[in-house]
């Protein structure tokens, strides 16, 4: 089970997390696009070129492993202008892993981002690693989920999701990955045409 969009109240419990960015830049309302799982040697370089046409950025929270396997593309996303974040080693779920392995794995990848971002895989995180976590890194979670992950829907299905709740400061979650492919790709370029025809800019976390 999953929801599209974030309950006010679990962003209240839990408001040491970062859930949304600033709602404006420059004037103009901003969303955060995101991309999880990557980089892919060949589905990552497709967002970058969906992003450059549309003048984009985005924040990519990278598994270590897949840097290790692809890291040409790992750079490319580096020079694009992109952000980068930690998505651990092994995009391993803190509420199936203890404490100390689950710290391990997030190093193993901080080695090889060194960035000051993290995204917890499948967003599950135990209150006590948030609370040693968030001691060193941001911890950005999300407003909107594209559900491009889920098989059962389509590309325009996705679509109707993202345009049904994004709102200004809404950070958003893609996935680069083999499983989301076939709905994120077509659901991001039409996502990405709304939202130049809506006034918004991306910003990066």
């Amino acid at each position: 089970m999953y929801l599209a969009q974030t309950p006010p109240l679990l962003k209240a419990m839990a408001s040491h997390l970062v859930w949304s960015g600033p709602a404006s830049l420059a004037g103009r309302p901003a969303v955060y696009l995101t991309f999880d799982d990557g980089p892919h040697p060949t589905i990552t370089p497709a967002v970058h070129t969906l992003l450059a046409a549309h003048q984009a950025r985005a924040t990519f929270f990278c598994v270590g492993a897949n840097i290790l396997r692809y890291p040409e593309t790992h750079a490319a996303t580096r020079a694009a202008g992109h952000r980068i974040g930690n998505h651990t080693q092994d995009h391993i779920s803190g509420w199936a892993t203890p404490d100390r392995a689950y710290y391990r794995n997030y190093l193993a990848c901080q080695q090889l981002t060194g960035t000051a971002l993290f995204r917890p895989p499948y967003g599950r995180i135990t209150r006590a690693q948030a609370r040693c976590l968030h001691r060193h890194t941001q911890i950005v979670m999300w407003d909107v989920l594209s559900a491009d992950f889920d098989a059962s829907l389509t590309p325009q299905a996705c679509l109707d999701l993202l345009q049904t709740h994004t709102r200004p400061g809404s950070i958003v979650v893609f996935h680069d990955s083999e499983k989301a492919a076939a709905r994120m790709l077509p659901a991001l370029e039409k996502y990405l045409v709304w939202l130049g025809e809506n006034g918004y800019v991306t910003g990066l976390l």
